[in-house]
């Protein structure tokens, strides 16, 4: 399963829990809940295409490698 329907999912978790809350504080809390991992599934969504290989720089020069 991608990353960002695992998000969708929770998402979809907190929202019934906002609509089941009687006190409005809690239902608002769910709902932000809601939506910030609506987001992190839209951020996963874009992350899994990009094609982002790490090279690291090549080692510094000391001195005294610069008198070999």
């Amino acid at each position: 399963m991608a990353t960002g329907d695992q998000y969708r999912i929770k998402a979809a978790e907190f929202h019934a829990q906002a609509q089941s809350m009687a006190n409005p504080k809690l239902r608002a809390g769910f709902a932000n809940l809601a939506k910030a991992y609506l987001r992190l599934a839209e951020q996963a969504d874009r992350n899994a295409l990009v094609d982002l290989v790490y090279e690291p720089p090549p080692p510094k020069l000391g001195q005294s490698d610069l008198t070999k």
